[in-house]
């Protein structure tokens, strides 16, 4: 399947009108594109660490939208006849939307690109790597020369976070590798793809409990328990907010655990701090 891609030149200042614009002509979505440097806000909603670097603001936004293209032709909303159609159609709304904004250039530019299989095209660039003495690799790898002999974590994160490539979650594994012990129970807040669950069982934890807000993360840290031979007696992982989920708490248990790993928000783990000591054990 192709998709043809239509991009409209505007100023930042006008590109939620735009986009309003858009999806009243019938347009299921669009894509902004600008130099507007997040906010500290932005940045903690979005999960970024790093700020990229941007070019300054021009006041410069370009809105984008996906039609799709079939051998007929590309197919547009009810309503709209064709490209010359849909093309006057903008025009006049971008018109409109001058009485109350400067919409700036306002051309409309095109272009063909090919559907992509975003979930799985990032696959490409997760390759085996180490952490201490541990092996961490996609399922859909080997292990690479010169890594045999050691402990093997096979991990497809799917849609929860976590490959263990991130630099926190290398500081929380060899941490781990200090402070587990064989029998050890482990309590994981924020799970995630459960690979932080896996190697406390690989590093002799006796059982693991993960939990997480993300429905997508019990899945796939069952998914990686299974991929690395760990059967279900070894671990469990809920759904729930355990700093004010009280079932979430009854449930986790008190003065249970030996170790427990959050490799999350600064944000949630302050807050977590008040709460989480009640599960450990004393000394834990």
């Amino acid at each position: 399947m192709k998709w043809r891609k239509y991009t409209i030149t505007t100023t930042t200042a006008a590109e939620d009108l735009v986009c309003g614009m858009l999806m009243e002509l019938g347009m299921e979505g669009a894509e902004i594109e600008d130099n507007i440097q997040l906010t500290e806000e932005d940045t903690k909603a979005m999960f970024v660490d790093i700020l990229p670097e941007l070019p300054p603001d021009e006041g410069v936004g370009k809105v984008s939208f996906y039609l799709e293209e079939d051998e007929a032709g590309v197919r547009f909303p009810d309503g709209i006849t064709g490209e010359e159609d849909m093309r006057m159609k903008i025009a006049a709304g971008l018109k409109e939307l001058e009485d109350f904004v400067n919409t700036g250039d306002g051309t409309i530019t095109s272009d063909e690109t090919e559907d992509k299989d975003w979930i799985n095209n990032w696959k490409q660039y997760f390759k085996p790597f180490t952490v201490g003495d541990i092996v961490i690799k996609p399922t859909w790898e080997g292990v690479p020369d010169g890594m045999s002999g050691r402990m093997v974590v096979d991990i497809d994160p799917g849609t929860a976070f976590g490959t263990g490539s991130h630099e926190t979650t290398q500081l929380v594994i060899k941490q781990m590798e200090k402070y587990i012990c064989p029998g050890d129970k482990v309590l994981d807040v924020g799970t995630g793809s459960g690979i932080l669950a896996v190697i406390a069982l690989k590093l002799g934890g006796e059982h693991v409990l993960g939990t997480d807000l993300d429905p997508n993360a019990i899945t796939a840290c069952k998914e990686n328990m299974e991929a690395n031979s760990l059967t279900a007696d070894k671990y469990e992982v809920i759904e729930g907010n355990i700093i004010n989920d009280e079932s979430v708490q009854s449930y986790a248990g008190y003065d249970k655990y030996e170790v427990v790993t959050a490799n999350i928000l600064a944000d949630i783990i302050i807050p977590l701090l008040s709460e989480v000591y009640r599960h450990m054990q004393i000394g834990g």
